[in-house]
């Protein structure tokens, strides 16, 4: 078997030089250009075991030391998120610093924000750099490898944004996890009479090369598509080249959440694999059966790494 600690293919980021920021919150930075334009946010580290973008951020904001670099436009913050859990971050067992307390990704509510654990309290912290903005990039990866994908919530302006980026990083239309709400979700980021972009890169699986590489290209169309910045003020090797045109997107229309952690799949999925009939058995939740709801079921994201009750081990969806 495959040990954890052999699947961790990149070191993890030094990001110590970026502790002191000009917010008064530790591993926070603010750029304003002075100029009318996007308000933009970019989160690494949600889950302190997710360090591939962590170590993108610390490359744009070493590159932006550069003498002649800055915003063309608006403003931009830069937040390192769980810095608490990735202090403890192992490659001998690299799962165990995904969170301190609770995952930080569900806590974006404002009871949950209110409790008193460590993430927790850094996410309320937070709040008030991270939130409200007009458009939100959160970076994450995957417990499995599998092909990148960005989570665009349920409504379409995410959807048309992210096709727009050409990254050929395949759109998924869902709302979220049974055990708490994300950011991308979180106030203005989900008002579907509002204009916010909120989009969260899943890059692939969490320690692998590849998954930098991605994030790289994702968050550099990104910044550019917002307009606060030019393609002369990015690392020139980020931009991967164009896809001709965007993947299907993915409606996710069911969440499966284990009733503990006597769950299983019948074989080892990895994400994208399309199930032509309805009604195939493809797992068991406790002593439940998991089947396909319709034919052509697209597998999103399984994975049975952080399997216990409440927790979305599988999304199942269709090509939309």
């Amino acid at each position: 078997m495959t040990r954890r600690k052999d699947l961790v293919l990149i070191d993890a980021p030094d990001i110590s030089p970026w502790r002191v920021g000009n917010t008064g919150i530790d591993f926070v930075h603010r750029f304003d250009s002075g100029k009318t334009g996007a308000d933009v946010v970019v989160c690494a580290l949600m889950h302190g075991n997710e360090i591939s973008g962590a170590a993108a951020m610390a490359e744009l904001l070493g590159f932006w030391r550069h003498p002649g670099k800055s915003l063309a436009s608006g403003r931009l913050t830069l937040a390192f998120c769980n810095v608490a859990a990735f202090a403890d971050f192992d490659r001998e067992s690299p799962d165990d610093s995904r969170f301190c307390d609770e995952d930080m990704n569900r806590v974006w509510s404002a009871s949950r924000l209110a409790a008193t654990t460590i993430d927790a309290q850094r996410a309320a912290a937070l709040l008030p750099w991270v939130s409200g903005a007009t458009h939100l990039l959160d970076l994450h990866s995957m417990h499995e490898p599998s092909a990148p994908l960005v989570m665009v919530g349920p409504l379409a302006r995410n959807r048309i944004f992210a096709d727009d980026l050409r990254c050929g990083v395949r759109a998924v239309a869902d709302t979220g996890h049974a055990d708490g709400v994300r950011l991308r979700d979180f106030g203005s980021y989900g008002d579907a009479g509002g204009t916010a972009i909120s989009l969260l890169l899943e890059a692939g699986q969490h320690w692998e090369p590849n998954a930098v590489r991605v994030t790289r290209d994702v968050l550099a169309r990104f910044l550019l598509a917002t307009g606060v910045t030019d393609a002369s003020q990015l690392p020139a090797d980020w931009l991967l080249p164009d896809a001709a045109e965007p993947k299907p997107a993915v409606e996710v229309t069911h969440r499966i959440v284990a009733k503990g952690a006597d769950v299983s799949f019948t074989q080892h999925f990895t994400g994208g694999e399309v199930i032509a009939q309805a009604g195939t058995v493809i797992g068991q939740n406790a002593s439940e059966p998991i089947t396909t709801p319709y034919d052509h079921c697209v597998l999103v994201m399984p994975s049975l790494r952080q399997a216990r009750a409440g927790v979305t081990v599988l999304r199942l969806g269709r090509v939309i």
